[in-house]
């Protein structure tokens, strides 16, 4: 009887921990190898979005450090397209762990936005990270397929996190997400307005360094190569004067003059691979080096500016233990292929990259839903350039004032970057001395950014201290 009774009571333990608040307790992350001790809870696992297909999105949730069950949801999705929300915003970014430098232990972000809100990270689509298909065909797919599988898993989560329905919702993410979170609050709104039940509980909508609109994106690399010194006049003003970009696509980069290709390749080329060109300021890391030090148990850490450059090795090196997948319950069909951080299946459909994404953005804002848009200064994949500009084109057809002057915003007594406001719903916002992945870059303003997007406050224009530090 002993005996039986310690087995119920171990049962008992595991309701408590993973499930007493109607948390499913089969997907409870106990502890992740090498994971300081925290007073949160993590879940991770699966979500099947078409069980006839065989095809699910893996999920990672990780509650607020405290007051959890008082905060909302943020909902964070990275790139790419086809690039990890887990390899990218939880753990390079924003979420409560970094690797360590030996690739085999954590240590805490001490600027996690679970400071403010509770966190879910998701792989999509499908043959992204851990997420699958047992269809094949569905690796052929693009954005509306995305948005679609992500709606229904967003109603198959809140099944196991029923808690969350009425709690408020975030959609948040960067770069291509440019195009995922607009089409996904598309997506809710469609749902909202034919639901005569559960409505999604949409909050506010907050995008760093986006994809909008290609033709005004693109340009905006090679402005920004000129702008910083990176290419010569001569390159910079050929280009200015003989590429239109009008009808640049992911599928035929190059449909321009002679005089227009020659010139961005010969841009292209005086960057060289001696450049990250998602941050501009920080040194490279050399993989082969990083990777044997990684085998041979050494530290891999290489500091630039205070980031770790070397992080996004590190972290595939952990990902790919066995032990953390098994933490994680993640590979659970045992993939033929090792984690990595953007997909080696997916074949996505270049022609969505051209889908100008302001009528969505209109639609989302004349729905009341504040939308923020920021970008680190630092990045010249999807320059700052772009998207101020779209952004006030953005307002102007909105028929927006001017409410918030363009100007500088402040966090710990220094400048954070630059901000202005039209018709107090749309918000754009510089971070400075930030990259592409602005978490990563400067976690500090970046979370100074988040918490004040979610406490519906403007960023502060003068230099005494806020509540957000």
């Amino acid at each position: 009887m002993g005996v039986g009774w310690l087995c119920v009571a171990a049962v008992l333990v595991v309701v408590l921990v993973g499930g007493g608040n109607g948390f499913p307790a089969e997907d409870l992350v106990v502890r992740l190898p090498g994971q300081p001790i925290v007073g949160f809870r993590q879940y991770a696992g699966y979500i099947d979005v078409d069980l006839k297909a065989g095809r699910s999105l893996f999920y990672y949730f990780v509650e607020a450090d405290h007051d959890a069950d008082r905060k909302p949801l943020s909902l964070w999705l990275n790139g790419g397209p086809g690039c990890s929300s887990m390899g990218g915003g939880a753990f390079t970014e924003l979420g409560p762990f970094f690797p360590k430098g030996n690739g085999r232990g954590l240590r805490r972000n001490s600027q996690s936005w679970n400071k403010v809100s509770n966190l879910l990270f998701v792989e999509s689509p499908a043959g992204v990270g851990w997420s699958y298909s047992n269809t094949t065909s569905d690796y052929a797919t693009g954005d509306a397929n995305t948005a679609r599988d992500m709606h229904t898993f967003l109603l198959n989560w809140y099944v196991k996190f029923p808690s969350f329905k009425s709690r408020d919702l975030y959609l948040t993410g960067e770069s291509y997400a440019g195009h995922y979170i607009p089409q996904l609050a598309i997506a809710l709104l469609d749902h909202n307005a034919h639901s005569t039940g559960f409505k999604f509980n949409i909050k506010g909508v907050a995008i760093g360094n986006p994809l909008l609109k290609l033709d005004r994106d693109v340009p905006a690399v090679y402005e920004y190569y000129w702008s910083h010194g990176m290419i010569s006049d001569e390159v910079g003003l050929t280009i200015m004067k003989d590429c239109d970009f009008e009808d640049y696509t992911f599928a035929s980069p190059h449909n321009e003059s002679d005089a227009c290709n020659n010139a961005t390749s010969q841009a292209n080329s005086i960057i060289s691979e001696y450049i990250n060109n998602y941050d501009v300021i920080l040194d490279v890391c050399y993989p082969s080096l990083v990777e044997q030090e990684l085998r041979l148990k050494k530290t891999a850490t290489k500091i630039s500016f205070g980031v770790d450059v070397c992080m996004s090795l590190e972290r595939r090196f952990y990902f790919n233990l066995p032990e953390v997948q098994r933490a994680l319950h993640a590979n659970r069909t045992k993939l033929p292929y090792s984690w990595t951080m953007c997909s080696g299946v997916l074949n996505y459909n270049d022609n969505d990259g051209n889908i100008n994404i302001l009528p969505l953005l209109k639609r989302i804002i004349q729905n009341r839903i504040p939308v923020w848009i920021f970008s680190g200064d630092q990045d010249s994949v999807v320059p700052l350039l772009g998207s101020r500009t779209l952004v006030r084109e953005l307002a102007h057809d909105l028929q927006f004032k001017v409410t918030v002057p363009y100007a500088t915003w402040f966090h710990k007594g220094q400048v954070g970057g630059w901000v202005t406001e039209y018709g107090k719903l749309l918000t754009f916002a510089t971070v400075r001395g930030a990259a592409h992945m602005v978490p990563y870059a400067q976690p500090s303003r970046a979370l100074h950014l988040f918490t004040s997007f979610v406490h519906g406050r403007r960023l502060p224009n003068n230099t005494r201290p806020s509540i957000d530090g």
